[in-house]
């Protein structure tokens, strides 16, 4: 296939704009890494009119797919964890074209995975593991188990991925291989879940309480992103906060963190007043200890 395929990667190689392109191959009969398809193609440019783009191919029995992203979607991929396959094809795919060794860097990045880098991935992941597992928990106390069994599913899942960047990896598709190795308590509690003879609501209500105690455990850690960024600033507003380069990335999660900082004091609350009488507006402040 890859000689088919060999004039179109080459009129994208010869194009200035063109950074690097990756070939990632059919591994199995069922492969949702390619889409099922039998090759995929990934074209990285530094810019281009859409930031993805892609093409469907077919040749006699084999087909295949050509995905054309900018550097700054990657980039957005790679930070945010929203296309996890990519770190599969950046690291084992094979190169066909790299110019100026931006693939070698990239790879070279991934592998050193920066610290800061590392600090804001596990920020991210602890505000979604906090919303999960609140969803979850007020799921359980209405009796909804089946909507409980899948936010605590979600919510442990983030905890994994927060373990896996902790210790200088990014995580992968099979994450739990992964924590496995990694963080034994982890894959544990996952373990007792979906494998206890216990009924559904016992299962749960145990895995909250201890969900309960690893969330609290890993306070420091999941909230040092956002803390180092407050901590330049005397008192934010919660606009402020959200118009942030970096703390915009948390998204919907950033109220409940925020919530969940102050009830455990790292972040204290303090007034500012309106021109409605008797109505404030919130800042937010890093206590000092932190």
């Amino acid at each position: 296939m890859e000689n088919i395929l060999r004039p179109i990667y080459q009129e994208r190689a010869s194009h200035p704009d063109t950074l690097a392109i990756i070939m990632i191959e059919k591994r199995n009969q069922t492969s949702p890494l390619t889409d099922n398809l039998d090759v995929a193609l990934l074209v990285i440019v530094n810019k281009a009119d859409q930031d993805l783009h892609v093409k469907h191919y077919e040749y006699e029995d084999q087909n295949a797919s050509l995905t054309l992203v900018t550097n700054k979607q990657i980039e957005e991929w790679i930070l945010l964890g929203t296309n996890r396959r990519i770190i599969d094809w950046i690291l084992n795919g094979k190169v066909l074209y790299d110019r100026n060794e931006y693939l070698v860097e990239l790879v070279d990045r991934l592998k050193t995975f920066p610290f800061s880098e590392r600090k804001l991935k596990i920020g991210l992941e602890y505000g979604k593991l906090i919303r999960r597992y609140l969803e979850g928990k007020v799921f359980f106390e209405a009796k909804q188990l089946l909507d409980a069994y899948n936010y605590i599913v979600h919510a442990l899942h983030h905890l994994a991925r927060l373990e896996v960047i902790d210790r200088g990896f990014h995580p992968e598709i099979t994450v739990w291989n992964q924590v496995k190795q990694i963080e034994p308590q982890v894959y544990k509690l996952y373990n007792e879940l979906i494998e206890s003879d216990e009924s559904l609501e016992k299962r749960l209500e145990l895995l909250f309480l201890a969900s309960d105690f690893l969330i609290h455990s890993k306070a420091a850690v999941g909230a040092a992103h956002i803390l180092t960024v407050m901590s330049d600033e005397e008192t934010w507003q919660y606009a402020e906060l959200l118009n942030h380069e970096e703390v915009s990335l948390y998204a919907v999660d950033l109220s409940v963190l925020l919530e969940f900082l102050v009830e455990k004091e790292f972040i204290q609350v303090k007034r500012i007043e309106t021109k409605g009488k008797g109505i404030y507006h919130r800042g937010y402040s890093v206590v000092k200890k932190y």
